[in-house]
């Protein structure tokens, strides 16, 4: 699983990544800051099953703070798109490729209105962030419906059109079963002319690659104005990033008390006045009014909602929730949700999937087949042959 953060240039991309990786990238005003991808790993927020169970856990592939597990999942920053992307303008092609390679994205739009389409400055509210979120739909679009048109006479002359359209868009992370949904949905044929494919193709983007829209700069005044009319359309979330990165910085230096997605924090470092200022600004302006800074809560929503991911906890010792070293609650799989026992036992290792012979729900002690449906906090011991 792979989160593309990917978006118009100038829009707080590249800080929102570092935001949500605290990987030190370059961030400046100036467009194509970002020309070879930042790559990192970002972290969904669950509930730990620790507290409830009245244990102490010992996380070994995830992060575990007062009762909150953090699971990883990596994230790319992308370089930045421009209209006619598709065409080669810009870092197009480049930017298109490795955008395919993402399972969900994010596309950071500066919902204050003030940068133009190309990424230059303006003035706050003088250009419309609902252009911006249009042309990244359209230029995924027509970029994917220039492959499929590119040799469309021999897809035409193949007996199964599914199985041509998926051979034609190998290597962009698109599934059969999802080019076989939108061929239904939608009832294109091999005699199918090229506005009925572009309308094929926008239906298999949202199947195969779905986004949410991160409203970045949502500090900046009118900003509000504007989300509000956009997330009656779009499925967004206000953010602002730069908010996040200050506060993870200065919890960093153990300056506050903050753990990603909350509402508030606490001061527990000296500082100046001016660090000081701009920390009460943060909470004032964008935590009391938004409820946090966002960038946690589109990154769970993006993993959660749009992948219908869940969380699962595998275990070897089902009676003490342990691994074999003792340490309890290692681990923390996400998996998509309707994933059996068995799938879990192949995620663990392929010789535990190959070997399966049944699992435990540590939870109640009960044993599950391998056809056990996994629900989200499942913590799950699986045995195996030898």
């Amino acid at each position: 699983m792979l989160i593309g953060i990917a978006g118009k240039t100038n829009t707080g991309k590249t800080t929102f990544f570092s935001a949500s990786t605290l990987v030190d990238a370059e961030i400046s005003n100036r467009v194509f800051t970002t020309i070879e991808p930042n790559k990192g790993v970002t972290y969904v927020r669950k509930e730990c099953p620790c507290k409830q169970l009245g244990v102490k856990c010992n996380p070994v592939n995830s992060k575990c703070i007062d009762s909150v597990r953090f699971v990883p999942v990596k994230a790319v920053d992308i370089a930045g798109l421009v209209p006619d992307a598709h065409l080669g303008r810009g870092l197009g092609n480049q930017f298109l490729s490795e955008i395919m390679e993402a399972t969900v994205l994010i596309n950071v739009v500066d919902i204050s209105g003030s940068t133009d389409s190309n990424g230059n400055a303006v003035e706050p509210g003088t250009h419309n962030p609902k252009e911006d979120i249009e042309f990244f739909f359209k230029e995924i679009d027509y970029w994917m419906l220039g492959i499929l048109m590119r040799n469309w006479n021999q897809v035409k002359k193949g007996n199964h059109l599914n199985e041509m359209i998926s051979k034609q868009l190998t290597g962009l992370g698109i599934r059969i079963e999802e080019i076989e949904d939108a061929v239904n949905e939608t009832g294109i044929s091999s005699s199918s002319q090229e506005d009925e494919l572009l309308n094929f193709i926008r239906i298999l983007r949202e199947k195969s690659k779905p986004i949410i829209i991160a409203a970045n700069k949502i500090d900046v005044q009118g900003a509000d104005d504007i989300y509000k009319k956009l997330k009656e359309e779009f499925q967004a979330v206000a953010c602002s990033a730069e908010s996040e990165l200050a506060l993870r910085r200065a919890a960093e230096k153990g300056l506050i008390n903050y753990m990603p997605g909350d509402s508030d924090f606490k001061i527990t470092g000296d500082m100046d006045k001016k660090h000081e200022d701009a920390l009460l600004f943060i909470k004032e302006k964008v935590l009391k009014r938004h409820g946090s800074t966002g960038v946690q809560k589109i990154i769970d929503t993006a993993v959660f909602e749009l992948l219908d991911m869940i969380v699962v906890y595998p275990v070897e010792n089902e009676h003490k929730y342990s691994d074999k070293k003792g340490n309890v609650l290692p681990d923390a799989f996400l998996m998509k949700r309707g994933s059996t026992a068995h799938d879990l036992a192949y995620r663990v290792h392929e010789d535990i999937g190959k070997k399966f012979i049944a699992a435990v729900d540590a939870r109640t002690g009960k044993h599950v087949s391998a056809h056990y449906e996994l629900k989200d906090g499942d913590i799950i011991s699986i045995k195996s042959g030898k």
